[in-house]
């Protein structure tokens, strides 16, 4: 359905049983959040909260909370996308078969923008940023953030919208040093396009012009956070998904999107920052106070009855997850295509994305060698960390899946495949000193650290155990999977005494005797074994948000050959806690009980949570 509006996606999600209105008063310090990810943990419906503590403005989330959802939105144009992402990896197809291809081009028709009449919308009022809904999410927030905005640049040396980026970079409303009304602060991260119109104006000594949009058709939102290579407009990409062109005008020299309800404008002047955070982000940790650029507010506009889209973010999943699925959805093998060899990969949500691939390959360059071992695998890993955002990834597992039986998305599955394969003093790549997701903390500074690639192929050289050994019991160990074990040491101190403990632990299990620890070629040393253990999204979680490679990765046996690391014996991650590492994200026990009058008889979601 072509939506006009956030407003008309809402109803239609209502008439279909798929949002909930909230008519209760509801604080937007923590109590909306708290309501949000209480009704996204079941499943829930969308939510429109209509009466919002000191602001006159309705506000709505958990709009494409589930997959199902996010697919029900876009019915109508999902197809046309997925063929015209299609047709582009494969343009001779429209040539084969051009009668099939008649309605992807006519759908591919909605993506051009389109210009209207210079000024605001003549429905749009002038307001403030303190008449937006100050939203802050989890206690340790620095102030009220926007989690769903549109932000819009133009590349200073190319202007107009074909030439522009559309980003979802969070926006930071009120708190730390910001002046009330006329600075907000933007946070963006590495590989972003604005990131780029920034260098270019900087360059030129020229303030960057910003436009941030909120709410609109819900492709807008969508088409921020779709991964379009560097040069490609999103406003196009978001009239192909809406069925509906990107209206826009100019107002002051500023882009203002026609259909979204509320616009921020303002600049971002070369070398003027301030402190941003801190805020609870999707790794499950508050990214810390950082200076990030800072933007001066010109005006802002808003539709007279407009709804301010939230949603929250924190320990995986969340509303995001759905966002990747749809993603993945829409562009299908695009990747693959892109990078030969590449059969999957798999960004793994419950690690906070970007800290875990897991990827399957060909390999194809040495048959008629009688020993297997990885070689175009080692090509493709390469490819993968020098693509876009997956250049952020830290750990990267990759085999070959010429069986035709593995999959990425069954991780138990894939990692027995890999565990049973690899030979630790042969198969570890570490790539040192360089970037890690801005979100990442497991370096000993922003932006820094290491990567490692796991690549495993050939024959199994082990059975995984499935009964810890004789070697492990006195070491308070848990099974996490086969092969994978949990153990506990004392807390980290600082990385001198933790290599020693490491080691000694390493040579601890070396004079164990070898086939008692043959099957468990994976130990995480963790803080907390049985919670590690509990779950495979604990351990996801723990294994791969606390540990840096090259830091934290050790193994019995260890040795260096030729600046070459490897292990004999079981490999080791030290997978606890660090004291340069962000909290973790925890709700507030008061707020959880204030906000039970919602789902209490009489409340406006009882009977929601089943």
């Amino acid at each position: 359905m072509a939506y006009a509006s956030l407003e008309a996606c809402l109803l239609d999600l209502e008439k279909n049983g798929q949002l909930v209105r909230i008519k209760e008063e509801v604080d937007p310090h923590l109590e909306m959040a708290a309501i949000h990810l209480r009704v996204h943990e079941a499943g829930g419906p969308a939510l429109l909260f209509e009466n919002v503590k000191g602001s006159r403005f309705r506000a709505a989330s958990n709009i494409f909370g589930t997959l199902e959802r996010s697919k029900f939105i876009f019915r109508d144009t999902l197809d046309k996308v997925r063929r015209v992402i299609e047709l582009k990896n494969d343009p001779l197809k429209a040539l084969k078969h051009p009668i099939d291809n008649i309605t992807t081009g006519l759908a591919a028709l909605k993506a051009f923008p389109k210009k209207q009449t210079a000024g605001k919308p003549a429905s749009m009022q002038e307001i403030n940023i303190s008449d937006i809904p100050q939203i802050q999410h989890w206690p340790m927030d620095g102030g009220a953030f926007v989690t769903l905005p549109q932000v819009y640049t133009e590349d200073p040396e190319q202007a107009g919208i074909m030439h522009a980026n559309l980003g979802m970079y969070r926006v930071q409303l009120s708190g730390n040093e910001y002046i009330r009304d006329k600075e907000i602060g933007l946070h963006y991260q590495l590989h972003r396009g604005i990131g780029v119109h920034q260098t270019k104006a900087n360059a030129k000594g020229l303030p960057l012009k910003v436009s941030v949009f909120a709410g609109g058709p819900p492709a807008h939102t969508v088409a921020a956070v779709m991964p379009l290579p560097e040069g490609i407009s999103e406003m196009t990409f978001a009239g192909l998904l809406g069925g509906r062109r990107f209206r826009y005008r100019y107002a002051d020299g500023f882009c203002i999107s026609s259909d979204a309800d509320f616009v921020i404008t303002g600049e971002v002047l070369p070398g003027e920052n301030k402190p941003e955070g801190p805020f609870g982000d999707h790794l499950g940790y508050y990214s810390l106070r950082h200076p990030f650029p800072l933007m001066k507010v010109h005006k802002v506009f808003a539709r007279p009855n407009a709804i301010w889209p939230f949603t929250v973010v924190g320990r995986p999943p969340q509303e995001d997850t759905s966002f990747g699925n749809l993603i993945h959805e829409m562009t299908g093998s695009a990747l693959q295509q892109e990078i030969p060899g590449l059969k999957e990969v798999h960004a793994v949500d419950a690690a906070g994305v970007h800290p875990l691939l897991l990827a399957i390959g060909s390999e194809r360059y040495t048959p008629y060698m009688p020993a297997k071992q990885p070689a175009e695998l080692l090509t493709i890993a390469n490819h993968v960390l020098g693509t876009g955002q997956l250049s952020l990834a830290k750990f990267l597992f990759i085999t070959a899946g010429d069986e035709g039986h593995l999959t990425t998305h069954d991780i138990p599955g894939y990692l027995r495949h890999v565990l049973e394969r690899i030979d630790w003093k042969r198969d570890v790549h570490f790539y040192t000193n360089t970037t890690i997701d801005t979100l990442d903390y497991s370096g000993e500074s922003l932006n820094s650290g290491s990567k490692v690639v796991f690549a495993a192929y050939g024959d199994p050289l082990r059975q995984l155990g499935t009964r810890l050994p004789a070697a492990l019991t006195g070491l308070e160990a848990r099974m996490i999977l086969p092969g994978i074990c949990a153990i506990k040491q004392p807390a980290f101190t600082q990385y001198g005494a933790a290599a020693g403990e490491m080691n000694a632990l390493g040579n601890q299990l070396s004079n164990a005797a070898a086939s008692e620890l043959e099957q468990w070629p994976l130990i995480i040393v963790c803080d907390d074994p049985g919670f590690v253990a509990d779950s495979l999204r604990n351990f996801l979680w723990v294994a791969f948000t606390r540990c840096n490679p090259s830091h934290d990765i050790y193994g019995a046996g260890s040795f260096f050959q030729h600046k070459h690391w490897g292990c004999t014996g079981p490999l080791i991650m030290d997978a606890r806690s660090k004291p340069h590492h962000a909290p973790a994200v925890e709700k507030d026990p008061f707020v959880e009980n204030k906000i039970n009058r919602l789902f209490n008889k009489g409340g406006s979601l009882y009977g929601i949570l089943r």
